[in-house]
């Protein structure tokens, strides 16, 4: 009986605890209602804002139920109020030099409402910085490619423009900028790109702090695609280029480099650009054409990979040293049927090494010459 009673009477083990709690959790008071807080930035009298910066609103227990922004001419901001109600954002930029004024209402808790308004100033630029961009939107280009950006004016305040552009590639890959000077920066993966990599550039400069009282001015955006991993070397030796596509070789090219005294600079190139009937000036790099040196020739087909005047085209007054000896002023020589055919497989950004020619290095600043520089040192940001 004992037993019986032991089975049947009061709760399992655990159900008295459990019984507990719900009567806790029945009974628990609801949480206190509340007046909002409302919150403005840039703040009351604020002055010197970045144009570019965002203007937030945000409520704290309550929500935001209206907002306007006018500049001093009455005109409207646009904005875009979060699906919470509880933060409120400009989706268009802010104007140089001008003040305005924000104005808030919202609605806590406790059903009360409340308000809140500034009046700020947005700076004004002594130099508003252009940006140019290489590659540009649309653009296929090769797995040696860097992401240039060139601004028109010196750039104190590296780490903001660093910030202000963003780079997104699908698969994901590690990559640094460098800085040439104050005006150049670069972007390069730490390896080549790897073939039909999507690559999104959005340098949201405008309205930027750069320092010194210059501010970016237009922002830019870039979609691009990396194409097939064309990867050429040059052999000054063998006087023969070997041409590699995705990894496979897909022809070998008798060629003709730089002859003594003109040799070309050893070192990984990066095609800068494609060319047919093209003329080519040595006075372009300081020879007059009418020197014993000099020449002006046009060439059917050429694509530059240096600013100092390196090139692979089509020669075919050299068309019997081809192969054999080194015969140029500096540039890679190679039949017309082989230059047509190297160009139709190319994109710029496609790389070139050259090797045993006896010339110089490669200086990096020298074209796209960016896998001139170790990782080690790239990553280190260059002349910050």
């Amino acid at each position: 009986m004992l037993l019986v009673a032991g089975c049947t009477s009061g709760p399992a083990a655990g159900e008295g605890n459990d019984a507990a709690r719900k009567t806790t959790s029945s009974t628990r008071p609801a949480p206190p209602k509340k007046p909002v807080q409302l919150s403005i930035t840039p703040g009351h009298q604020a002055a010197g804002i970045e144009p570019g910066a965002p203007v937030t609103i945000a409520a704290v227990d309550g929500k935001v139920t209206e907002v306007t922004l006018v500049n001093e001419a009455g005109e409207p901001v646009a904005g875009q109020l979060s699906p919470d109600a509880t933060t409120w954002q400009t989706t268009e930029p802010l104007g140089f030099g001008k003040t305005y004024t924000a104005t808030v209402a919202g609605q806590g808790t406790d059903g009360k409402t409340a308000s809140a308004t500034s009046v700020f100033t947005t700076a004004t630029a002594r130099l508003k910085a252009d940006l140019s961009m290489n590659p540009l939107d649309g653009q296929t280009v090769g797995v040696g490619q860097p992401l240039a950006f060139y601004f028109d004016a010196a750039v104190a305040n590296k780490a903001a423009v660093e910030k202000a552009i963003q780079i997104q590639t699908t698969p994901a890959t590690e990559g640094a900028f460098y800085w040439f000077d104050d005006k150049e920066v670069q972007w390069r993966p730490r390896e080549y790109w790897a073939a039909g990599t999507k690559v999104s550039i959005n340098a949201a400069i405008y309205g930027k702090d750069f320092g010194n009282g210059v501010y970016g001015s237009d922002s830019r955006v870039a979609n691009i695609t990396i194409g097939d991993a064309v990867v050429a070397t040059a052999d000054g030796a063998s006087h023969q280029m070997t041409v590699t596509v995705n990894g496979a070789v897909a022809r070998t090219i008798p060629i003709s480099m730089g002859k003594p005294g003109h040799e070309t600079p050893q070192g990984t190139y990066v095609v800068m650009s494609e060319h047919t009937n093209y003329t080519m000036d040595s006075s372009t790099y300081g020879v007059p054409t009418d020197a014993p040196q000099g020449y002006r020739t046009t060439v059917a087909v050429a694509s530059r990979m240096s600013n100092s005047g390196i090139f692979y085209h089509s020669a075919p007054w050299s068309v019997g040293d081809q192969g054999r000896r080194n015969v140029s002023h500096g540039c890679i020589n190679m039949t017309t049927e082989a230059a047509n055919w190297l160009q139709s497989i190319s994109n710029k950004g496609d790389v070139i090494t050259v090797q045993n020619s006896g010339g110089p290095t490669l200086e990096p600043w020298d074209g796209l010459g960016v896998w001139q520089i170790p990782w080690d040192q790239w990553a280190t940001g260059g002349k910050k």
